[in-house]
């Protein structure tokens, strides 16, 4: 079941990254479209030159527009926005009234204020600068990679902070299951129940090097390492021992406590008593002579 809910996903989001791809190729044949951040060419932009945002400045966008097609193309709105697994993390949104006729080319130009972005998100994040027409559609979409300077206390901060408490939690309640005995019989269910900690461990690695900006959180990353740890651990419940049953347990701990008896037994050294001897059976006086000699005493006293 958990397997379904992990492949279902990824054909989901491999459908609709295909669609997106195909309509963004079919626009940008007809409109070109040159921009920059902060002075830097988005075309360089890549992991290890991202687009740094800082939250105590601004984002100066420049965007050159060319249309080729036969038609005018209206810009209204240009959206500055950072996602991670389809979730978006920031969005500033900057309202236009530009238009470009065909054959013509129109500079846009503009300002963004970053000052909310510290509580937003930090990191490496992907982000995306993206045109909109008059009726919410997208002209042109251009990715690129950003550097947040925010703090570990925003939202994405707070996301990777959960993402390692639920980590944790799951990993401390198999290793228990194990400790007490209490995994399933069945290899498969052993398998499944490692899976879980398996791909926190792996969103916690991508959310942790994102942080570290290390590297992009891109979609396929996420999906690739959470993928490789859920199938390393997977196999790892698989193989491991099967938990012995109850009457199994029982008969080992009362094998082990008779191994603990004699050792203490034969721990245990022999002493002869060095106190007086106690009678034995044959020497003691027999009632009748016990008689005997009470009668000779009251004699020799008359």
């Amino acid at each position: 079941m958990k397997t379904w809910l992990i492949a279902v996903p990824i054909a989901i989001l491999g459908i609709v990254g295909l669609s997106v791809t195909s309509a963004v190729a079919q626009t940008e044949s007809v409109v070109g479209v040159a921009a920059s951040v902060n002075g830097q060419d988005v075309a360089s932009v890549d992991q290890d030159h991202p687009v740094r945002l800082d939250p105590a400045g601004a984002a100066e966008v420049e965007i050159v527009l060319i249309n080729n097609s036969a038609e005018a193309v209206s810009v209204s709105g240009v959206d500055l926005s950072g996602h991670v697994l389809g979730l978006s993390f920031f969005d500033y949104h900057s309202s236009m009234g530009v238009t470009a006729q065909p054959g013509e080319t129109q500079t846009i130009a503009y300002s963004v204020d970053l000052s909310g972005l510290d509580g937003q998100a930090t990191g490496l994040i992907n982000g995306s600068l993206t045109m909109l027409d008059g009726s919410g559609e997208v002209i042109v979409d251009i990715p690129i990679v950003t550097d947040v300077r925010g703090s570990l206390m925003s939202v994405y901060g707070l996301f990777g902070l959960a993402l390692a408490l639920l980590t944790v939690l799951a990993l401390l309640d198999t290793v228990l299951a194990i400790a007490r005995n209490r995994m399933p019989h069945n290899r498969w269910r052993r398998g499944l129940r490692f899976l879980t900690p398996g791909i926190g461990i792996g969103l916690v690695l991508v959310f942790t090097l994102s942080a570290l900006r290390v590297w992009v959180p891109t979609t396929e990353r996420w999906l690739v390492v959470a993928a490789a740890f859920a199938v390393g651990f997977f196999f790892l419940g698989y193989l491991t021992p099967t938990p012995l049953d109850e009457d199994e347990l029982g008969e080992d701990e009362l094998g082990e406590d008779e191994e603990d008896y004699e050792g203490e037994l034969d721990a245990v050294e022999w002493r002869e008593p060095t106190g007086p001897a106690h009678p034995t059976p044959a020497s003691r006086p027999t009632v009748p002579t016990q008689l005997a000699q009470a009668t000779l005493r009251d004699t020799n006293r008359k």
